[in-house]
């Protein structure tokens, strides 16, 4: 496996250093080099050519919200967003999302070496999972105008489960914006920083036709509704289906994950039978293989995005490992869960 080469962007002395001890306890890592603003770091870019960038928000001179989008225009790179902005809650980060980060992660609120690693593990797995972004699907994913919602669907008692990881945010926002406003009730498992919830669920409320809303432990599961899972301490799950209530579940990582999308898929499986469809989205490693191919076994209606359209392909290409063959970028899936019927059938 090559060495990935992150380029360290901090105003602070400090978490320059920091970050690069952190960083370099994985040896699959090298720091090649840090900056210490924008004027600096398009310099090291040039000269150091890194796979991924780290980059403060914060910072004098050009902030690291306005220089992530000059890269984004002039030199697309894998950038992770480094700050103490991005806590919980913050709608910059999602910002920085949207502006092209491949993902954002807060800063200790401590800046001491045992504060830094706790976090390296975690850290060095975005890093790298950066790394193998394909930068080049955002182009292919994303639509030249929002997609309208399909016409004609009729909700006839189906349960639709979404999953996905980095890059995640992009293809969830596409797919449900496109989804009708009598979609059926929806579950998504994202496997991305808990301080994105509330700042994604209130962005995609305000262009979704279907309400938009973080799941919580009980909540009754109604067509026309979207239940966000992202919180890391729980799994979710559906008790029983028709008439199932959405449970989060205090149990330990299943394969390193939490929230699961092997336990819900599996779930909605074995309650919805071949009313289930789930949904498989941008995203490292194979949570949610495994799940689909219950939904698949049960008869239910399996869908993936394109590998070609998803920043990070591999969960994707873990689902298709499995069979699941119905591929399409993100507005697109939409259309394919919630197809057009001629007429209303009772559920």
């Amino acid at each position: 496996m090559a060495v990935t080469k992150v380029l360290v962007v901090d105003d602070s002395i400090t978490m320059r250093a920091l970050f690069t001890n952190a960083l370099e306890r994985s040896k699959d890592i090298v720091v090649v080099g840090a900056a210490d603003g924008a004027d600096e770091a398009r310099q090291l870019i040039e000269e150091l050519r890194p796979n991924v960038l780290t980059l403060d928000i914060e910072m004098p001179g050009m902030n690291g919200l306005d220089f992530l989008a000059e890269l984004m225009e002039t030199r697309p790179i894998p950038v992770v967003m480094l700050s103490t902005l991005t806590q919980k809650g913050a709608d910059v980060s999602l910002r920085a999302i949207e502006l092209g980060a491949v993902d954002c992660f807060p800063k200790p609120q401590r800046a001491t070496p045992d504060e830094f690693d706790k976090i390296s593990g975690k850290l060095c797995k975005i890093v790298l999972t950066a790394a193998k972004t394909n930068l080049a699907a955002r182009k292919l994913s994303t639509p030249a105008a929002p997609a309208a919602a399909p016409a004609g669907y009729r909700w006839d008692g189906e349960l639709m489960a979404i999953a996905g990881g980095m890059g995640a945010i992009e293809a969830a926002t596409d797919m449900l914006c496109a989804l009708p406003a009598n979609c059926p009730p929806t579950i998504v498992s994202l496997s991305i920083d808990e301080g994105l919830g509330e700042p994604f669920v209130a962005r995609v409320g305000q262009n979704a036709a279907a309400k938009i809303k973080l799941a919580a432990d009980g909540d009754l599961l109604e067509p026309g509704v979207v239940y966000v899972a992202i919180d890391p301490r729980f799994h979710a799950v559906v008790d029983r289906w028709p008439d199932g209530r959405l449970r989060l579940v205090d149990r330990d990582p299943v394969n390193g994950v939490r929230p699961s999308a092997d336990l819900l898929f599996g779930s909605v499986a074995k309650t919805a039978l071949k009313k289930a469809i789930g949904v498989v989205l941008s995203g490292d490693g194979s949570d949610g293989a495994v799940g689909i191919a219950a939904i698949r076994a049960a008869c239910g209606v399996c869908l993936v995005q394109d590998p070609a359209t998803a920043l990070v392909p591999t969960m994707a290409e873990a689902a298709i490992a499995r069979g699941v063959t119905a591929m399409a970028a993100p507005t697109q899936l939409a259309a394919q869960a919630c197809p057009a019927r001629s007429e209303c059938i009772a559920a």
